[in-house]
């Protein structure tokens, strides 16, 4: 399980049980309902809404509260069972432990493990478990099941006192409680060759062989996927008995590799030229042009047989096409990807929003449990804490945004699965163009190395600054709007008044960012004087503090009232145009909005269709 699990407590009565589990479970976080529990890693509001969220992350949950709220919650996200996480239903006093989603997905063995703690009793109820001692629908790491949708059948037959007959060996089926008879009707088969099966036949099939791949850079994805597929097929291994692909570590980025590991559903692989030297004299074709231009003698031989190891062997020499290469070799067991080469690494760029959990992407989530690395500023890490629990931390002040991105790019490099986390949007004002200026700039003028530059780079979007403040007070980037940053840090001061100057004329709602800092008190007070020469006096300006966090303080002002003293580092400052609008809604809160312009169309006659574009297009 690569996400953390999560210990959902409701109320007081059940947090003494999920206290001892989280003393038990490596990683565990507990969060607990807000206005019944104080003390939790993480406290919510709703529910249904983040028990939702935390399965959409993939995160295993332990729910200690009745089954029902958790079905009830769970059940309209409910897909394939072979991809969800374990649900289960602790009771109050720990005395039952039930595996509702992800029996087989780690679902059960984790009810076994939380029963001990508990000395309670894991009410495990799906049938492979109990009654044939193995979910074959489930087989163990390094084996797959062809034809997982005849499963069920076979199984049912089986419970039903069916005999089965199992043509090859398996460790762990010798195990199974199963009837065996040399002439029965439902078969098992253990095989490396392509087999597709049937409703009276599972085939499975042992991950013994890696394909070592190699082509020329910018290779067309489906000119490698065909020449893996006419390899295979010429010697005769099935699909599912590839472990992996593998290949040198200078092709890392490689488009066309990671197609043929999606194509395949395996990992990637790569190995440094040195390593695949070693493999020279077991090549069958060895190259002095390819050492020439690679440090190595053979890419796909060499990788195949790197992957497999000293007692493996090739099983499919090299072939290849106009720009690809690919040889096959097998091993005598099931091969570990994780303890080969290494992977190409991913750097994921996650976005926090604001800060709250409600507020960040189901997307932004995922990656964080994914992440065997975070780096970030030590506030940002904070306030994600309780999600990267059993992760390495790598903790930057501030001021250090380069020498942070640096850190990620290259750990990634390395082969490391990294979370580079950033408040708001990465995007916006953040370490997302940095990412991407260290890896468009030269290695030999500050730019991030050659293996960082091949890393696999995602970014999750998340709610910047000006969009909280913008929900929060109404609707103030209604009409067309824009952002500076008031920081000459980076920006001369020069640029920074044009932009002003061409955004006051222009009659844009302003988002500043960086409105001020302890050394910094004169930009703000200098942008308010550019835009009164264009706009109202009264026009509205909303102050966003510490969004989406406890201590959060949104208020209305004016242009003209607006003070250096009442904004800070934390402050978003929102500046309306000149016809946006303020007012008390019945509750007496404050609003702010900038109308469109449809008072105009409601009095206007219906002469044309409407072609006008409603909102973002996105």
């Amino acid at each position: 399980m690569d996400a953390a699990p999560i210990i959902v407590v409701l109320n007081e009565a059940g947090l003494d049980t999920a206290r001892k589990l989280e003393a038990a479970v490596p990683g565990a976080v507990l969060h607990g309902l807000a206005g019944r529990i104080r003390d939790a890693d993480t406290l919510f509001n709703e529910t249904i809404a983040h028990l939702q969220q935390l399965f959409k992350a993939g995160h295993p949950i332990i729910g200690i509260c009745a089954s029902g709220i958790l079905i009830r919650s769970l059940a309209p996200l409910l897909s394939d069972k072979r991809k969800e996480p374990p649900v289960l239903a602790v009771s109050e006093d720990g005395a039952s432990v039930v595996p509702l989603i992800g029996g087989h997905h780690g679902g059960n063995d984790l009810a076994r493990a939380l029963a001990r703690v508990l000395e309670g009793h894991a009410a495990v109820t799906t049938a492979g478990d109990t009654a044939l001692g193995i979910a074959l629908d489930q087989p163990p790491q390094g084996w797959t099941l062809a034809n997982p949708e005849d499963a069920k059948p076979v199984m049912a037959e089986l419970l039903s006192g069916a005999s089965i007959t199992i043509n090859g060996s398996a460790p762990w089926l010798a195990s199974a409680n199963l009837s065996q008879a040399t002439d029965a009707s439902l078969k098992i088969t253990v095989s490396e060759q392509p087999s597709k099966g049937s409703p009276t036949e599972l085939v499975f099939h042992p991950r013994t062989h890696v394909l070592g791949l190699g082509c020329a850079r910018g290779c067309d994805a489906r000119e490698l996927i065909d020449l893996v597929d006419q390899c295979l097929d010429q010697a005769n291994v099935a699909q599912g008995a590839v472990a992996c692909v593998a290949s040198l570590d200078l092709k890392a980025d490689e488009a066309a590799m990671s197609a043929v590991a999606d194509h395949l559903g395996v990992p990637f692989r790569v190995f440094t030229a040195e390593r695949l030297e070693q493999e020279t004299p077991r090549l069958k074709n060895p190259s002095d042009v390819v050492f020439t231009e690679v440090g190595c003698h053979g890419v796909s031989e060499g990788a195949a047989l790197a992957g497999v190891g000293a007692e493996g062997a090739l099983v499919l020499e090299k072939h290849k096409t106009a720009n690809a290469t690919v040889a096959i070799a097998r091993a005598s067991v099931p091969v570990d990807p994780a303890t080969i080469g290494r992977a190409r690494g991913k750097l994921s760029v996650v976005s926090l929003g604001p800060g709250q959990d409600d507020w960040r992407s189901p997307e932004a989530t995922r990656l964080l449990a994914q992440a065997e690395d975070v780096v970030g500023y030590s506030l940002y890490l904070d306030i994600v804490r309780p999600h990267i629990t059993a992760k390495t931390h790598h903790n930057f002040k501030l001021g250090e945004e380069q020498e942070r991105v640096r850190f990620a790019l290259e750990l990634a490099g390395e082969g490391r699965n990294v979370a580079l986390i950033c408040s708001g949007d990465a995007g916006i004002y953040a370490m997302g163009a940095l990412v991407y200026e260290l890896i468009d700039r030269d290695t030999d003028n500050g730019g991030a190395t050659d293996a960082a530059k091949r890393v696999e780079i995602v970014n999750a979007p998340g709610i910047s600054a000006l969009q909280a403040a913008s929900a929060r007070i109404g609707a103030p980037l209604g009409h067309d709007f824009c952002a500076i940053s008031l920081s000459d840090l980076l920006t001369p001061w020069e640029a920074i008044e044009k932009r002003l100057k061409a955004a006051a004329e222009g009659d844009f709602v302003i988002a500043f960012y960086n409105p001020v800092s302890k050394r910094r008190r004169t930009q703000l007070a200098a942008a308010r004087e550019i835009l009164l020469q264009h706009r109202p006096k009264d026009t509205p300006v909303v102050l966003g503090i510490n969004l989406g966090r406890p201590e959060e303080i949104v208020r209305v002002t004016t242009l003209e009232a607006l003070t250096v003293d009442e904004v800070d580092m934390l402050t978003t400052v929102l500046v309306g145009s000149s016809n946006s609008k303020a007012g008390l809604r019945g509750d007496g809160k404050p609003y702010v909005f900038t109308p469109r312009g449809y008072a105009k169309r409601i009095d206007a006659p219906e002469t044309a269709p409407d072609t006008t574009s409603e909102g973002d297009p996105a």
